[in-house]
């Protein structure tokens, strides 16, 4: 085999591995309360999975208009194909295989499912507390005012019920930037905002109309939304994580409710199973944490070395 030969090998195989890699971090997207961006962690890959992410811009378009060729293909050089069209064709793939699974579940068994999310949500909150560095009075506000909006919201029929483009649109966005967050759900975004089933729904019918301000959305998040963020962690993070911590709590509202109405309480089994498959959403998030902090303390110890 020639050198290019081994080269196309070798660039084939890393494609591969970005796109299992990828896969993984859809399938946990697709779970209200497991977040991609911990499963990017635990397979390595977060770190240039956010930098590819920053690295994508439109300045290459905006230069071919201007006709300026030579700065067009080093607009579209600097943005890291080699990661993100893989890692992105996983997650979409994962996307469209898990979303038939949980709107199966949903419609079969809503019980145990909304209780296998309110488990999720439950570990994932505690997840963010420990980001928060101090319980002063800034940081209770924010996580009160955090709760009380998101429990507030959840509850509102017409947020639940709207299905506008425009809030689909806004809803693709906050579930992208959310999914960039180690502990923070994109689904779980899209449940707060009462789109989830709607979403899965439309990946399964094709609605390419709800598909298409749905990924226009998300496309914003990645331009406009994930810098914002990543801004707002890099200056006020504990802030930050205060608001997220108390906005899963309130987001519990949700699951709980619908646990409420299709709970038999007559039937121990019923409550017992509720209770089972909470524990399991709980104790996953719980692994998939622990993997990840391993892989954390591994690679501070491999830069401390250096």
């Amino acid at each position: 085999m020639d050198r290019s030969g081994e080269v196309f090998l070798i660039a084939s195989r890393e494609s591969i591995v970005i796109f299992l890699k990828g896969f993984l971090m859809g399938s946990a997207d697709v779970v209200p309360g497991v977040s991609g961006g911990t499963m990017a962690l635990i397979t390595g890959i977060y770190e240039r999975f956010i930098s590819a992410l920053r690295s994508v811009n439109f300045n290459f378009i905006v230069r071919l208009f201007k006709k300026d060729r030579e700065g067009a293909k080093e607009s579209w050089a600097a943005i890291d194909r080699p990661v993100l069209i893989p890692r992105v064709l996983g997650i979409v793939s994962a996307i469209l295989v898990g979303a038939r699974v949980v709107v199966h579940v949903l419609d079969n068994y809503p019980g145990p499912t909304y209780a296998f999310f309110f488990g999720l949500i439950l570990a994932s909150a505690g997840f963010v507390s420990k980001y928060v560095e101090r319980l002063d009075a800034r940081h209770i506000l924010l996580g009160v005012l955090g709760f009380v909006i998101v429990f507030y919201i959840t509850g509102m029929d017409e947020i639940i019920s709207n299905h506008s483009l425009p809030i689909i649109f806004l809803a693709g966005a906050i579930a992208v930037s959310a999914m960039i967050l180690p502990g923070i759900s994109g689904s779980l975004m899209l449940l707060i905002m009462g789109q989830y089933d709607y979403i899965l729904n439309a990946l399964n019918t094709w609605d390419m109309k709800v598909l298409i301000t749905f990924g226009a959305g998300a496309m914003t998040g990645i331009l406009l939304f994930a810098r914002l963020l990543s801004y707002l962690l890099e200056h006020w993070k504990s802030l930050t994580m205060a608001v997220l911590f108390g906005s899963m709590l309130g987001a519990l509202r949700l699951p709980a409710e619908m646990i409420h109405e299709t709970l038999d309480y007559t039937s121990i089994s019923s409550v017992l199973a509720i209770v089972v498959v909470a524990a399991i959403g709980f104790f996953l998030v719980l692994l998939l944490e622990r993997k990840s902090a391993e892989i954390e303390r591994k690679l501070g110890l491999e830069e401390g070395d250096a």
